[in-house]
């Protein structure tokens, strides 16, 4: 007579094991254990060049967006015909008003490139404040440059990442909570 495998006294059934197995590449380093759960990862190194590399970029493509986002402005207040009339839409702004917000958003937002390029202490609240700013400006824009208005968002979602994520090298957990 067979053992019924589903009474809670069973022993296992051949090739199986209890508790968790290791996948590949786990137990290799020292935070992961191929016995049970992982401990707590690494602290993220501040001198990584994914790190420090994405802030200098952030900065290049702050300037960058910034002279662009003036010229928009620029262009927008020209009255030309770069832009057309997209109708009726929830946010509609006149020209005049777009080109007045990319204009003075475009020097704020170049001005804090150069700043992060520099290595001004604030540059990186100000990045983040002005990439976030820059971001909902092309989201309401999105009618009148749809694809420039997306690449605009992507770079900007990567440009807070960048400048959020970076920590300067005598950073320590909590070091915001203490005060002088």
């Amino acid at each position: 007579m067979s053992e019924d495998p589903f009474r809670p006294d069973a022993p296992p059934p051949t090739g199986f094991t209890l508790g968790p197995r290791p996948g590949p590449g786990q137990g290799d380093a020292p935070w992961q254990r191929g016995d049970g759960p992982a401990g707590p990862a690494p602290a993220p190194d501040p001198d990584s060049l994914w790190v420090t590399g994405g802030v200098l970029f952030a900065g290049l493509l702050m300037l960058c967006q910034g002279v662009v986002a003036a010229l928009e402005g620029i262009a927008a207040l020209a009255d030309g015909d770069v832009y057309g009339d997209v109708g009726e839409y929830l946010y509609r702004f006149s020209l005049t008003g777009w080109g007045w917000i990319h204009l003075v958003l475009g020097v704020c937002v170049a001005a804090t490139g150069a700043g992060l390029l520099k290595g001004v202490g604030g540059a990186r609240v100000a990045g983040i404040l002005f990439a976030s700013l820059n971001l909902f400006a092309h989201f309401l824009f999105l009618p009148y440059a749809p694809l420039w208005s997306v690449i605009v968002i992507a770079l900007d979602i990567f440009v807070i990442w960048a400048l959020a994520a970076y920590r300067d090298p005598g950073w320590a957990p909590g070091d915001a909570l203490r005060r002088p």
